[in-house]
């Protein structure tokens, strides 16, 4: 593994055209001469400063450069240049997203100078067109997307080098021997960069963090935490501030409040759940209608603005759900136990109490505090029970206690109204163009040292999709009262724009090797096609690979205080309110709702945008965080099956290789060309496929193939398989 390197000698100057040039380009506005270039460049003997001089001198002689005052040279402009950002691949080579373009903008990796993945950076076009397709070059870093990179650490003599997990950190980083915070050789490290000199072939950067030895299973979740940037414990100033809270129900307090103690009130989350942040209540009133009362927990009562336990959730905006743990956005005395709806406790809830008819029309709604006491707690598999069974039967299979038993009449009848009306409901959002987006979810069984000894996929039933559409109507509803009311008053909104052409062309292209075909005329077409593609893929072998690439197919859903509605849900006022405990827009939504059912003037858009802003970033990362726990565990449980033989799916095919995702377990590997030894293959982009050159002996994106596990890498999150062959047909 190790990679010795040796620190460039500083006699000659490789390059030099190129890199006078670019020091001029990148900072094109000033001038330069040659001993402030000599001094960008680390060098100052005589041989160098001569070299320096006389290139300076046969660049404006060509004038690529200008002379604007005695020795002091500009570089010459005569381009357009542009702002974007970078998006890298494992090989080096990139692409520039800048709305400039109508298409990305190739990077050569000679071109890349310097800049990394996710950089603002910027840039220049080339006037013509190189093998199809825009190319350009990067010509300044404006802000580096990342300072902070995990990976192993190499310690030689007098230095060391850190060589990054990330495939697309292209470069390993240089550490002097006294900024590698008593590292050892081998260990993996948190290295922050500091600085990458003009002449320097790599970056300069120091160890700020020892995480611990490779392959350990806290090493690698820690580092993974670590990678994005992600905290895994709390400040103590945090935690103790937490903990001197007032967390006892008063009756000062309760006056302030609707008191709702008294309604019948449960809660339905999965088996594990130790947070209860929603609540269900449900009545018929004299008039017929259904009251029923949608409680969330009342985090703002707690988490009050200037305080280091509001900073400190504020930063870290979620909740990130790895594989075997939960990083909580607020800490274990309010996320667990004040703020937990638990069965049989009083709780201050913040509420969206609806009057509806058996047509789910809406007769009465009222927002506001109150104060709430949850009567049963219920797992989704027990919910599912009463609603499968019509009784108040629960299974000693699916019960919380592993023993038989039969719920309260009142509670499993309100369990099955609720039901109906979700169904009702649910049926009206899809009429109205919702896309039903049901992805089955990978979950793990884990042993008590947290190796994975099992794979089970989490499916939604009617349980699920009860409480789903419960918190939808609250969502939708709370985010209708303000900005359907008002629409000058600043509120938080998850917004979902309209999915792009080109993606749902190239949806298109893919599915259509499965027999599929979409109508993309309007946007009531497009809805229907696709919720008709994602129920005639369910349960086929292609059905996880289509739902992907669908949902991929989409935007991506954000906050903002600039509503334009919710695409996928088909709602034209949207936002989340449900889940303060784990999502920071959810306690700025009841400030401000709660702000303005006080009589209180518009809050500041441009304050409140910019922390939807951060918000939208820290789910993003959050989510990639919790893939790469995934993709961690995947390739850790299929380190004890390297002996088995395993169908799957081909999921991808590139130049380099194919993808396959075993049908069984969903864990997805890659089959280099390079071992595809029966044949010499091609990529062929038309179709999808591998083709052999002499026997035309074809794998196509959808094939059913077996494969065996070649490697698995924990460290780098690689899993390799060797193609044993084509699935024979049955």
């Amino acid at each position: 593994m190790t990679r010795k390197k040796k620190r460039k000698s500083k006699k000659g100057i490789s390059n030099l055209t190129n890199t006078i040039l670019s020091i001029l380009k990148k900072d094109r506005n000033q001038s330069f001469n040659y001993k402030q270039i000599a001094a960008k460049l680390g060098v100052n003997d005589a041989s160098s400063r001569n070299q320096i001089i006389k290139t300076l001198a046969k660049l404006a002689a060509k004038q690529e450069i200008i002379q604007v005052d005695r020795g002091k040279f500009k570089a010459v402009v005569n381009t357009e240049y542009h702002t974007g950002i970078l998006d890298l691949s494992a090989k080096g080579s990139g692409y520039i997203i800048c709305d400039a373009f109508d298409e990305d903008v190739f990077i050569a990796s000679n071109n890349i100078n310097k800049a990394l993945d996710g950089d603002e950076i910027e840039f220049y076009v080339y006037k013509r067109r190189k093998r199809g397709r825009l190319e350009g070059e990067i010509t300044n870093i404006i802000k580096r997307d990342k300072s902070e990179y995990v990976g192993v650490i190499q310690i030689h003599s007098n230095y060391a080098f850190v060589i990054a997990d990330s495939t697309k950190m292209y470069k390993d980083i240089f550490v002097p021997i006294n900024k590698t915070f008593k590292a050892e050789d081998g260990d993996k490290v948190l290295v922050k960069l500091e600085d990458w000199p003009e002449n320097a072939d790599s970056p300069y950067g120091k160890v700020i963090q020892v995480l611990g030895k490779p392959g350990d299973h806290n090493t690698e979740i820690h580092s993974i935490l670590a990678e994005y940037g992600l905290p895994h414990e709390f400040p103590e100033d945090v935690e103790a501030f937490a903990n001197k809270l007032d967390t006892s129900i008063t009756a000062e307090e309760i006056a302030k409040r609707r008191d709702m103690r008294k309604d019948l009130t449960f809660t339905i989350d999965p088996k594990d759940a130790k947070d209860f942040d929603d609540a269900l209540s449900f009545e018929i009133l004299d008039n017929g209608l259904y009251e029923i009362g949608i409680h969330i927990a009342d985090v703002s009562h707690y988490l009050q603005e200037g305080t280091v336990l509001d900073d400190e959730a504020y930063e870290r905006a979620t909740s990130i759900y790895l594989v075997d743990r939960v990083v909580p956005m607020l800490p274990e005395v309010l996320s667990n136990k004040a703020c937990s709806l638990r069965p049989h406790e009083e709780k201050y809830t913040f509420s969206a109490v609806f009057q509806m008819n058996d047509k789910c029309e809406i007769k009465n709604e009222w927002f506001g505090r109150t104060v709430t006491y949850s009567d049963a707690r219920y797992a989704y598999e027990e919910a599912q029970a009463i609603i499968e069974s019509k009784t108040n039967e629960i299974p000693k299979d699916v019960s919380l206690t592993g023993k038989a038993y039969k719920t309260d009449q009142k509670l499993a009848d309100a369990i099955l109204k609720m039901d109906e009306l979700a169904k009702t409901m649910r049926k009206k959002r899809m009429s109205s163009g919702a896309i039903s987006f049901d992805k089955v979810e990978v979950k793990f069984n884990l042993d008590q040292e947290n190796n994975p000894v099992g794979v089970f996929f989490k499916t939604s039933k009617d349980a699920n999709k009860l409480i789903e559409e419960f918190m939808l109507l609250a969502n939708r509803k709370v985010s209708e009262f303000i900005g359907k009311k008002d629409p000058k008053k600043t509120f938080v909104y998850r917004v979902h724009d309209e999915p792009d052409d080109s993606k749902l062309a190239s949806l298109q292209g893919i599915v259509s090797k499965f027999g599929y075909k979409l109508n993309f005329k309007d946007r009531k077409t497009t809805s229907a096609s696709l919720n008709n593609l994602l129920k005639e893929v369910n349960g086929k072998k292609e059905q996880n690979l289509v739902d992907t690439l669908a949902i991929r197919s989409m935007s991506k859903a954000e906050y903002t205080t600039h509503n334009i509605g919710h695409y996928g849900l088909a709602f034209n006022y949207y936002s989340h309110f449900t889940s303060p405990i784990r999502r920071y827009p959810d306690v700025m939504a009841h400030r401000l709702l709660q702000h303005y059912l006080d009589g209180g003037k518009s809050a500041n858009e441009e304050a409140y945008e910019a922390k939807c802003n951060h918000s939208s970033a820290m789910e993003n990362l959050a989510t990639k965080a919790e893939r790469d726990s995934i993709k961690y565990m995947q390739i850790k449980f299929m380190q004890d099956h390297k002996d088995d033989e395993f169908v799957g799916v081909i999921s991808g095919v590139t130049d380099w290789g194919i993808y396959v995702e075993i049908i069984s377990n969903k864990c997805e590997g890659m089959v280099s060309v390079r071992d595809m030894k029966d044949d010499h293959y091609a990529f062929d982009q038309d179709l999808y496929a591998m083709v052999g050159r002499n026997t035309k002996n074809m794998y196509q994106l959808g094939d059913e193939v077996v494969v065996t596990v070649k490697n698995t890498d924990l460290v780098k999150k690689h899993l390799d398989f060797n193609l044993v062959g084509k699935k024979e047909a049955e």
